[in-house]
């Protein structure tokens, strides 16, 4: 299929976004923020309970809606009519597009009930002194059912959006058991390579003393998830190269018959098809590409993860350039994964 960067920037971006997200949501669900035991009574009796909520919170959800967004909306590019769109949502039930667009509209919901404890208490606390007690709106206990429909809405979404190629039996490039796994854990690693850089915006981390585990410990799972990811990608080449070519025999269903060919050309210039769904990519071109991607999408911030694990120092310096490798290895191996991809028709073209 003939790559657009609409389609690319699309899946890309939304969904780093949601890997963003789903991180988000798992940490309010069993982490964020964290409240201290109630203290003793004050003087009007009341006993205090001291949590903190991390900047780094509305860091993330900042940075997944913005990318969510973008991509989102840049998917409406690669359709004839934008102003449409809104019609694919009404074919939920056999569409696994309009599954995708409603479970993204969906996943907005605690998105914004994420940002409500942060406005609700800027606004209680806008004209108190920091001595001032006050009783929140939004109890952050909330926070954790919130952060399960976050987490759960990311992961269905980006589910959804795997289906839609990998349902597709025509195109068998994207019609392989490897293609889901492959946009899920693609998700998540993106989340990963974006958290581990906004923790390293101001008060990106809970506290000082659990600084150094939780850095430890992005950079642990960093590792571990590139590894995975190219071990998954390694295995999806391999997989696609050893499919037998598309021929005439193949696309009718008469290969068993013996040689099959048309008895004359259908037409003598391009057209939509062989246009949109012939798209020619050479072998070596793709070995090259494949090799790119895999250095700058995995190896390379799996290094960088590992030297900022020798250098705890220079952490917050290596996670910018480990984000920028991996981002545009992401977007090449994007590229990839529609260049190579072919639809059944083609074969009635003799291509």
């Amino acid at each position: 299929m003939r790559p657009t960067f609409s389609i690319i920037f699309f899946t890309v971006a939304s969904g780093t976004g949601y890997g963003i997200w789903f991180l988000l949501g798992l940490g309010l669900a069993v982490y964020w923020p964290t409240c201290a035991a109630p203290g003793p009574k004050g003087p009007e009796g009341v006993s205090l309970r001291l949590c903190t909520y991390p900047l780094l919170i509305d860091y993330m959800l900042a940075a997944g809606f913005v990318l969510v967004t973008t991509g989102l909306l840049s998917s409406l590019g690669h359709l004839g009519k934008p102003r449409r769109a809104w019609r694919a949502l009404s074919q939920w039930r056999s569409s696994w597009l309009s599954r995708e667009g409603v479970a993204a509209l969906l996943t907005y919901l605690p998105a914004i009930g994420v940002v409500l404890p942060t406005i609700t208490g800027w606004w209680q606390t806008r004209t108190l002194s920091p001595t001032d007690a006050f009783t929140p709106w939004f109890s952050f206990e909330a926070l954790r059912p919130i952060g399960v429909a976050l987490a759960l809405g990311a992961l269905v979404t980006v589910y959804c959006t795997a289906h839609i190629y990998s349902s597709l039996k025509p195109i068998r490039a994207w019609h392989n058991r490897y293609v889901t796994p492959a946009y899920l854990l693609f998700a998540l690693y993106g989340g990963l390579l974006w958290l581990w850089a906004l923790s390293t915006l101001p008060s990106g981390f809970i506290a000082v003393a659990t600084r150094t585990f939780e850095t430890h410990a992005t950079h642990a799972a960093l590792a571990i998830t590139a590894a995975a990811c190219a071990l998954l990608k390694f295995f999806y080449w391999r997989d696609i190269d050893r499919t037998p070519p598309i021929s005439a025999g193949r696309a009718t269903g008469l290969d068993a018959l013996g040689t099959v060919r048309t008895f004359e050309q259908p037409h003598t210039e391009e057209n939509y098809l062989t246009h949109e769904m012939g798209f020619v990519l050479a072998r070596a071109h793709s070995r090259r590409l494949r090799a790119i991607a895999l250095l700058s999408a995995f190896l390379a911030p799996a290094l960088i993860a590992g030297a900022a694990a020798l250098l705890p120092f220079a952490s917050n310096i290596l996670a910018w350039p480990a984000l920028a490798f991996g981002m545009l290895g992401l977007l090449v191996e994007r590229w990839l994964f529609f260049a190579e991809a072919k639809h059944a028709v083609i074969g009635y073209y003799q291509h």
